[in-house]
């Protein structure tokens, strides 16, 4: 691998060299660096900048390094992080206007472990408004523009992270998820999103933190990076009280499967949503890279009734209970869309939410009726293409209206509502060549397994090398 291009470097390569001595944590920042120099204005991905405080960072790791010290496991790797995702010293805007000077004086719990692992922190990624959407745009930092057509987005809500990823301004990120908002924006980039067990990673600080939706998760390029990653961020803490759960090993190598999986494989999802037909197309063009990888495949699709409904009720009850507030005091600092779904929490009934629990509850349970006979599903992560950036939204999938700006989102959201791990892994190119993923979900806390099946595929059909040539149009 060449020293003059280390932003091309997966963070695995990095670490190791970086542990031999081969590189320097200094030099593999200002790599990355002049990397972000060179091409975010294209892009708009990275959007708070701290180079002399991970200069500062670099230094340290080559100090330790020097010195006999040992290293974490992260040490010198380059990573930014979720502008919704609490930062010591570094501006976090949540993409509100109402925090756009903001400077927290604490990190999250997982800004705190990827630090002790030594970690380099570049500085922030973009985000929609209060992570809402799966369109990264916000009145502060404007639009991100997706690396392998600029006249499209990236995705989100953790649409940053995945252009930054994409375009190898970093090896590494972290982002959040409630409704797709890792997966969703790391299919549109190429990139991986893992959409880990709720309590797997802790949220800390949260507002909620007995919420199974929203979850803290890794993203990255290929999945021994991502692996890597959520081995650092997962893991117990006393303040999330869903992370109290067995630990998981994710070291590396992750150990293979060893044995030939039943696989559902469904890109119509049974007809039960929308699904564009350059999506299907994808899908169903590089089927045979299931078969190699030694998955035994079926047409199956769990029964999905009722799950879109639930999960319009449920996340419009969280919004209320986050947002009313400060809607109330400061109407017009929050966009449309977030007035919309605090309005609509805020008209719930109790009979709405226990009903909305009594489906998420059947959709489990269907779930888990399927994975009876099956040991994956794979399914598209999103159920549309790489759409113009200057829309807010697609309005519609075929002759199906859109009707919500999280209705082209069901393909993630109603998966969210199972609380199963659900990962993005590259997948291929639509006919006019714009990224498509697939979504491996896996058995009830069977996060290790996504991985490895996913290690699997990736082996037979390494889509992630492809480097986007930033660009308007998309790539042939």
């Amino acid at each position: 691998m060449a020293k003059n291009q280390l932003w091309m470097w997966s963070a695995t390569d990095l670490a190791g060299g970086i542990r031999r001595g081969d590189i320097s944590a200094v030099e593999v920042t200002r790599a990355h660096l002049e990397r972000i120099e060179a091409v975010n204005d294209r892009i708009n991905a990275v959007v708070t900048l701290v180079p002399d405080q991970a200069l500062e960072q670099a230094q340290e790791v080559d100090n330790a390094r020097a010195k006999g010290r040992p290293l974490g496991p992260l040490a010198g790797i380059p990573i930014a992080h979720k502008d919704l995702t609490p930062t010591k010293g570094i501006r976090t805007t949540y993409g509100s206007p109402r925090f756009k000077d903001f400077v927290p004086n604490q990190d999250a719990v997982i800004i705190q472990r990827i630090k002790q692992a030594g970690a380099v922190s570049l500085g922030k990624t973009n985000t929609p408004e209060w992570g809402a959407g799966s369109q990264t745009f916000n009145s502060i930092f404007g639009v991100t523009r997706n690396p392998f057509d600029l006249t499209k987005t990236c995705g989100g809500s953790s649409g940053g992270a995945a252009a930054a990823l994409a375009a190898r301004m970093i090896p590494l990120a972290d982002g959040t998820d409630l409704g797709g908002s890792l997966r969703n924006p790391a299919s549109f980039c190429n990139v991986v999103g893992f959409r880990t067990t709720p309590g797997l990673v802790p949220i800390v600080p949260s507002d909620n933190p007995h919420d199974p939706l929203p979850i803290a998760g890794p993203m990255a390029r290929n999945i021994d990076d991502c692996a890597l990653l959520l081995g650092v961020m997962s893991g117990v803490h006393p303040k999330a009280p869903q992370s109290d759960r067995p630990s998981v090993d994710f070291s590396l190598p992750l150990n293979s499967l060893n044995r030939p999986v039943t696989v559902g494989f469904n890109p119509e999802m049974g007809g039960q949503l929308p699904i564009d037909d350059g999506v299907i197309s994808s899908l169903r063009s590089n089927r045979q890279h299931l078969i190699d990888a030694g998955c035994q495949l079926t047409d199956a699709c769990p029964d999905l009734t009722g799950g879109g409904e639930a999960f319009h009720v449920l996340r419009a009850a969280a919004f209320a209970k986050r947002h009313s507030e400060g809607v109330a005091s400061y109407p017009d600092a929050y966009k449309s869309t977030i007035l919309w779904n605090v309005e609509a929490g805020l008209k719930l009934t109790e009979q709405d939410i226990h009903r909305a629990e009594a489906t998420k509850r059947s959709l489990l349970a269907r779930f888990l009726s399927f994975f009876q006979k099956h040991d994956f599903l794979i399914l598209p992560v999103v159920q549309v293409l790489p759409f113009d950036h200057r829309l807010e939204y697609p309005t519609r999938i075929g002759d199906h209206a859109m009707n919500s700006y999280i209705d082209w989102m069901q393909s993630c959201s109603i998966i969210s509502l199972t609380g199963l791990p659900a990962l993005s892994l590259p997948f291929g190119f639509s006919p006019t060549g714009l990224p498509v993923g697939i979504q491996i979900i896996g058995q009830p806390g069977a996060d290790l397994g996504v991985l490895q099946l996913a290690k699997h595929i990736e082996s037979q059909h390494p889509v992630w090398r492809e480097v986007p040539r930033l660009e308007q149009g998309s790539q042939p």
